[in-house]
């Protein structure tokens, strides 16, 4: 019998001796052989008496006793793991092979899984391979020209290679999608701790490593992974079956056709010039609510002290936070992507446009931690109903944030941003950022409202955790591309509404990070494999 155990508690310094122990003393055992370890948290609510939380499952022989122990002890449970089925295949014959625009974690995914049940997917990439992506980043950071093909966002992986490779979702998984994408990216290399932590990361050092035996994979079972291949068009032919369209071939680089009857759109939040194909091109684009703002940076010995209780502790992990808050102007504010121990990112894809991102390495050991500082816009708050308005609205803001830094990333302390003066420097501790940087006014970036509820927030977050709100602590801009402002209309059958052609993850405005976009593209080669067989 496999039993799941809640809520083993033990101080920080603790080994896996101890998890043993613990286990024994609960079911009334000698020894335990096997155990495995389902989830493993921090509870942090009592400072002087932080604990680390377990839950774990336990091959026990069952006895006469332990069904009455599990019966008393609300901690104890008879395991109910879901284990993730791959669909039964659909008679439908597909001419040619089904072809997948984008590598991040939603084209990667269902490439992946197209793959091992045999399809042999063609996956399209107009950035570069994760090897070579790295240089041309890096290259960028070190006042290089900017790629408008490969960069943070564009290339091999997606925006999430260079981030902080959270792996955490709000979704409710009942199929066991989120298990199986955990599980795939240890079988490329990530570590084993992703399947129980809370709050999995990878980190981006680690992530380019995963994402590279993920296409290395896809290619050994007779997929191909094709890098700096832009799908520049489509084309449609009349369906006799339906009385509309369907899809006939995709265009590369304006040159090259891919006949294919199945097309997998996994574009990302920023492929802007591919949703203007897609409108022009006749699929039901509608806009879409996102979020705005700035980065905010504070030392990650202060985070440690006010999560923690002390900034040094080597048996825990540098610490995060979360905080939320809803505006006196109605807007939401709340904190996105927080990066323990890491780096605020020049995540440019446009000559004249600054956008920026949060990243940390697997270790997070960076002297400061920084988070997304986001504020809601709404449809309401775009020049017209055109769909891709939310488009033009961050361009406007990117276009401010290039004016504001003269190319660079521009930074701010916290109470020259109230005050609506330019900053002339760092206080305390210096920013912590990939790319150049300089100081100046981040109110010349934002509409008032917009500032205005930042400025609300981030006080009240000082309530909360005290000195979120210190005059020092440095804000950058702007954090445009926290998620796509358009989505492409699916049905139920996740296809648009021409036929072959599937919207996927968080381009397409179906996810929300790596996880969920993984996800997503999990349900779309689901969707594939039931219709047509391999």
């Amino acid at each position: 019998m496999i039993v799941r155990i809640q809520q083993i508690k033990l101080p920080p310094k603790h080994t896996m001796e101890d998890v043993k122990s613990e286990i024994c003393r609960i079911l009334y055992r000698r020894e335990c052989k096997k155990f495995v370890l389902v989830k493993k948290s921090i509870d942090a609510r009592k400072k002087n008496d932080i604990r680390y939380v377990y839950t774990v499952d336990v091959d026990v022989a069952e006895d006469k006793y332990l069904k009455t122990r599990i019966q008393k002890n609300p901690n104890l449970s008879v395991a109910d793991s879901v284990i993730y089925q791959f669909p039964v295949m659909g008679d439908a014959t597909l001419m040619h092979r089904p072809v997948i625009v984008g590598t991040g974690p939603a084209g990667l995914f269902c490439g992946l899984l197209l793959a091992r049940n045999g399809y042999r997917p063609i996956l399209l990439e107009r950035g570069a391979c994760v090897e070579e992506r790295e240089r041309q980043v890096n290259h960028f950071w070190s006042g290089g020209s900017l790629d408008q093909r490969t960069n943070v966002q564009f290339g091999e992986g997606g925006a999430g290679t260079f981030s902080d490779g959270k792996l955490n979702t709000l979704i409710k998984d009942t199929c066991g999608r989120n298990r199986k994408v955990m599980e795939c990216f240890v079988e490329a290399g990530a570590p084993e701790e992703i399947l129980y932590t809370h709050k999995a990361h990878i980190g981006t050092d680690i992530l380019r490593k995963v994402v590279k035996n993920i296409r290395q994979e896809i290619e050994r079972l007779g997929g191909e992974v094709h890098f700096d291949s832009q799908v520049t068009d489509l084309e449609f032919q009349e369906d006799h079956q339906t009385g509309g369209k369907s899809l006939a071939a995709v265009r590369i680089n304006g040159e090259k056709r891919l006949p294919c009857e199945v097309c997998v759109l996994a574009i990302g939040h920023s492929a802007r010039d591919t949703f203007a194909l897609l409108h022009q091109r006749g699929l039901l684009l509608t806009q879409k609510s996102f979020a705005v703002g700035v980065r905010v940076e504070h030392p990650q010995r202060w985070i440690n002290k006010t999560q923690y209780g002390e900034a040094d502790n080597p048996y825990l992990p540098p610490a995060d936070y979360k905080v939320t808050y809803q505006a006196s102007n109605g807007r939401s504010i709340y904190s996105f992507c927080m990066c323990p121990g890491g780096y605020v990112v020049n995540a440019s894809s446009e000559e004249g446009r600054l956008a920026i991102n949060g990243m940390s390495y697997h270790d997070r050991s960076g002297e400061n931690g920084n988070s997304a500082l986001i504020v809601s816009v709404t449809p309401k708050d775009y020049a017209g109903d055109h769909p891709l308005a939310g488009v033009t609205f961050q361009r406007g803001l990117e276009e401010a944030a290039w004016r504001a830094g003269g190319g660079a990333v521009p930074v701010q302390r916290y109470e020259d941003f109230k005050k609506n003066r330019p900053s002339k420097g760092a206080g305390e501790f210096m920013p912590c950022i990939k790319g150049a940087y300089t100081f100046t006014n981040l109110r010349d970036i934002f509409p008032d409202s917009i500032a205005e509820a930042l400025i609300e927030g981030i006080e009240y977050f000082g309530t909360k955790l005290e000195g979120f709100n210190r005059p020092d602590a440095l804000l950058s801009a702007v954090e445009s591309r926290s998620s796509s402002p358009v989505r492409i209309e699916r049905k139920e059958d996740f296809e648009s509404k021409i036929k072959g052609i599937y919207p996927c993850g968080e381009g397409a405005g179906y996810a929300g990070g790596i996880t969920s976009a993984a996800m997503d593209g999990i349900k779309i080669a689901e969707a594939i494999a039931k219709r047509y067989h391999a």
